[in-house]
């Protein structure tokens, strides 16, 4: 347990150890605070102009007159409206980008909710599966065609960013009889689990790394020059409130966790490092834990026929709520 949360020792430093970014353009969703707002900062100080995606203004506002205040070196940061409670908002966000922009260059799906009570939406999709899997399945899938022509302009690093967790090989994400092949099987409440909320979380954050996973192989299919690396981000000391015991997470994550822009390190590196692109075939689709380094994947991750049916059954889902998204 220890090894999911915790960071070794690294001399990993931002300021050098990342690619020069200008005139590159990032998206970063759920970036008004914690990893996010971390991320955003550290890419824009190395020149990209990054859009911190957020679904509340003012807070977004706040958080982009805080990392002015803090410096952001030449880099610049814009506000993108990411709503990621309906899949429909998440195309909105998606093509509203793409009228302001030509290239996209880099996208980290940062965005997540955690645990919680079981909500169904007015489309009957858990809303734990919109936030972290829905939504940010069709956000990529609208932006990827400007992706797609982002990757073949000279000097291109084209990169998508997933975070997951190591949650994604606990609980019942390590149920071998998990099929994904249909609504009622990833819309489960697991109300008779001990900790249902958590039961779907960890349902949640699969999820997340077999999207990413089947992600890279249909881009290589399709011969793109992108790059698909999900991530776990160590145990960052953000948001101890909206754990299961909230006073029990604030002492762990004080003794255990880091705080700050350390806690971004691991998203940074994936999205920004020049050994990524120089040794494709180390890091893509590899997954990431702190600092960079290769981790293991729990065993229903590394299932191809999990990742296909997940991606099969998103599309009919999204399909039949009238949600057109682009081919890879």
């Amino acid at each position: 347990m220890l090894s999911c949360i915790t960071h070794k020792i690294s001399n990993f430093d931002p300021r050098i150890d990342l690619n020069d970014l200008t005139g590159k353009v990032v998206i970063v969703t759920g970036a008004n605070s914690g990893i996010g707002y971390q991320t955003v900062k550290l890419l824009a100080r190395q020149g990209a102009k990054v859009y911190l995606g957020a679904r509340n203004e003012a807070k977004a506002r706040e958080a982009i007159a805080n990392l002015e205040t803090e410096g952001l070196g030449t880099g610049k940061v814009e506000w993108l409206d990411v709503n990621l409670s309906n899949p429909r908002w998440a195309q909105d966000a998606a093509e509203n980008f793409m009228r302001r922009e030509k290239r996209l260059d880099i996208l980290i799906n940062n965005a997540a909710q955690l645990t919680g009570p079981y909500v169904e939406t007015k489309d009957g999709l858990s809303s734990l599966m919109v936030v972290n899997h829905f939504s940010p399945f069709v956000f990529t899938r609208t932006l990827l065609p400007l992706m797609v022509e982002t990757s073949k302009l000279p000097g291109a690093d084209v990169r998508i960013v997933t975070l997951g967790s190591c949650a994604h090989s606990m609980g019942r994400a390590t149920d071998r009889n998990l099929k994904l092949n249909s609504l009622d099987d990833i819309n489960r409440e697991y109300a008779r689990d001990l900790y249902p909320d958590w039961s779907r979380y960890t349902i949640s954050k699969l999820a997340n790394i077999l999207f990413a996973r089947e992600l890279q192989k249909k881009l290589d299919k399709a011969g793109h020059n992108i790059l698909s690396i999900h991530m776990h981000p160590g145990g960052v000391n953000t948001f101890a409130d909206r754990m299961p015991f909230p006073a029990l997470a604030k002492l762990f994550m004080s003794i255990f966790f880091v705080e700050g822009e350390k806690g971004a390190y691991t998203s940074c590196f994936a999205a920004a490092s020049p050994l990524v692109r120089d040794y494709p075939q180390k890091y893509k689709d590899r997954y990431l834990i702190p600092i960079g380094r290769i981790g293991k994947l729990g065993a229903n991750a590394k299932r191809e026929d999990l990742a296909l049916n997940l991606w099969n059954s998103t599309e009919k889902i999204l399909e039949g709520l009238g949600i057109d998204i682009p081919m890879v």
